[in-house]
């Protein structure tokens, strides 16, 4: 019997201005900040049940191979966040201040 090699495997793909995993509809984005956050593959896997194990350590390999490049998309990202967020804060503060407050007494219940 003969073993032959498992082709290569694209686990990324760029769409929507985005990169996923590829095949679904986890962002790329989660699994990276995971990652930075310490958490194992295992752990990640586990807290994306539609993602395989092969496809986290393949999505964090993507990362690792293409760090530069990813951390300023991520940089891009939070910069765009902090824009509508602050756009929503300026268009509607009262419902801005009770999304905050509700927020706090979340966290403080916890």
């Amino acid at each position: 019997m003969t073993l032959s090699p498992t082709p290569t495997k694209q686990y990324i793909e760029q769409r929507q201005g985005g990169y996923w995993i590829e095949g679904t509809r986890v962002s790329l984005d989660s699994v990276i900040y995971s990652f930075l956050n310490g958490e194992s593959p295992e752990s990640i896997a586990q807290n994306f049940p539609l993602l395989s194990l092969e496809q986290v350590y393949g999505a964090i390999a993507f990362y690792l191979a293409n760090r530069e490049m990813l951390d300023a998309y991520l940089k891009q990202g939070e910069a765009e966040f902090h824009q509508l967020q602050q756009s929503f804060r300026e268009k509607n503060p009262l419902l801005y201040q009770k999304l905050k407050a509700a927020q706090e007494r979340k966290q403080g219940a916890v």
